[in-house]
């Protein structure tokens, strides 16, 4: 399970840092695509997996299910990290996350999440001011 928050930096080849806690759960490489919310998912492999085969049974003849596997595939990439640690992102990875230079990666249950520091923030605000009432609107959920 992925938890916690830790903020690194794109360098100048636009390559990021994921933590070493992250890294050891991930193995040797994840993949990531376009997440939703205007940031960008990672998966392990054994993740993405079950994500393709929940995303194969998906009606073909349904336009909301073409556009989604279209864009989360075609946005999708396998990256490794090298010896620091860090991954490189595709320029349409980082211009769907609007990645520039300070960056937030989340652990989020069974996938990281990567940020740009200034959409996370305001992420982050709007949800604390309504913490209680989503809370309470997960209830139905269970």
């Amino acid at each position: 399970m992925f938890m916690g928050e830790y903020h690194h930096n794109l360098d100048a080849k636009g390559r990021l840092i994921i933590p070493a806690k992250f890294r050891d759960q991930i193995g040797e490489s994840m993949i990531l695509t376009r997440g939703m919310d205007g940031c960008i998912f990672g998966y392990t492999t054994d993740e993405w997996n079950k994500i393709e085969a929940k995303l194969a049974k998906l009606p073909l003849t349904k336009r909301s299910a073409r556009k989604f596997t279209r864009l989360f595939y075609s946005g999708a990439m396998e990256s490794s990290f090298d010896r620091q640690g860090r991954i490189n992102l595709t320029p349409t990875l980082k211009m769907h996350a609007g990645l520039t230079k300070a960056c937030v990666i989340v652990g989020v249950s069974n996938r990281i999440e990567i940020w740009a520091l200034e959409r996370w923030n305001d992420y982050e605000t709007d949800a604390n001011e309504n913490y209680d009432d989503i809370a309470e609107n997960l209830e139905d959920m269970t």
